[in-house]
């Protein structure tokens, strides 16, 4: 097995096409700012200490996003902070304001508010939303996400379109993906045209295949493979997901890529054609052990395994080297300035 030189990436500042801050009424005061600890000021907008769920510093000025979107976090700072309506509080989970999510697409310059509260109120989030639309010209939608969960997790269980048409398009390469609030997308999207370049090199591809994506997201692979594969199945848990990857295929003229939506460990049995390439790209947590297993059994002649969590790559590649020989893995930096890693694994089925 070769693991190769890690592939750079190109920007190291304002890299991030995606940032999550969360509110919090337990703010956590850096050296510089013990002085301000006794006049009882807890509000914070911002990041998480390391470690902690319920201590959170006020950033102003993240470096790891364009400059607009610290301006955006500095008018939802300072409009939350006037209202007076209760921040969350991760403790007793009271409180109005959760989360502030904002994504960005460099391609189109457009961005996305996502506004994560407690319950809904469009009384409170209206003013807000006309005086972003105003002020800043580069806003195309602005969300609402609903969530009661307890869970420190910016996703809601109901989502209301507050202004806009409640998604934006990026892109990487040549095609171009619609992105909602909940979908996932890579974060980085001129590191990510890099990873998919390998993911195409490691499943070498003639034409004639028929690929099998686990985990596939709002289509990113499958697009990128659909005019080199026969045919291509995605598999994604999140419907949101779904209807994007679908209107993904739309907006490229693409035809030979279909989903599948629901739990993989439930539908993956249901799949009746061998695949003659698997591609997995899991979450942090890896691949369910069943999972796994009903993967192992497919036996399809190539694997490609993207990760971005080392450790949980390297348990699932223990576990498919029984049926696989790991060729070689080639690590890509997605996220400068943190120890955080994606790689790309080519596997070959043994004999």
């Amino acid at each position: 097995m070769v693991i190769h030189d890690v592939i750079p990436s190109e920007n190291m500042f304002g890299y991030r096409n995606k940032m999550e801050f969360s509110f919090s009424d337990r703010r956590w005061y850096m050296p510089e700012e013990l002085d301000r600890k006794d006049r009882g000021d807890g509000f914070a907008l911002g990041l998480h200490v390391p470690g902690s769920f319920s201590r959170v510093i006020d950033v102003e000025e993240c470096l790891l996003q364009h400059k607009t979107g610290n301006q955006i976090l500095a008018e939802v700072r300072k409009y939350a902070k006037q209202s007076g309506i209760p921040l969350y509080n991760s403790k007793t989970h009271d409180g109005f304001w959760r989360f502030l999510a904002l994504r960005y697409s460099a391609a189109f310059n457009e961005w996305m508010v996502n506004l994560v509260t407690s319950e809904k109120n469009r009384d409170i989030l209206l003013p807000l939303t006309d005086m972003l639309e105003n002020r800043i010209k580069d806003i195309k939608t602005v969300v609402n996400n609903v969530t009661s969960r307890k869970a420190s997790i910016a996703v809601g269980e109901q989502e209301n379109t507050l202004w806009g048409d409640g998604y934006i398009q990026d892109r990487i390469g040549p095609f171009t993906f619609r992105i909602s609030a909940n979908s996932f997308f890579q974060t980085n999207s001129r590191a990510a045209e890099k990873l998919y370049q390998k993911v195409m090199e490691y499943a070498d591809l003639t034409g004639r295949e028929m690929v099998l994506d686990l985990y596939s997201g709002t289509g990113t692979i499958p697009i990128f493979m659909s005019g080199m594969a026969r045919r291509i199945i995605g598999m994604e848990i999140s419907r949101s997901a779904i209807v994007d990857a679908q209107t993904n295929c739309d907006l490229n003229d693409v035809d030979n890529c279909s989903f599948v939506y629901g739990d993989i460990r439930e539908k993956l049995p249901g799949i009746n054609t061998k695949p003659d390439v698997l591609v997995i790209d899991p979450p942090r947590a890896g691949m369910h052990k069943d999972v796994l297993t009903q993967a192992m059994a497919l036996s399809a002649k190539r694997l490609v395994y993207i990760s971005c969590n080392p450790s949980t790559m390297a348990r699932d590649l223990g576990q498919l080297a029984e049926n696989y020989e790991i060729v070689e893995i080639q690590p890509v930096d997605m996220f400068p300035h943190t120890y955080h890693i994606e790689a790309v694994a080519r596997l070959w089925l043994r004999e």
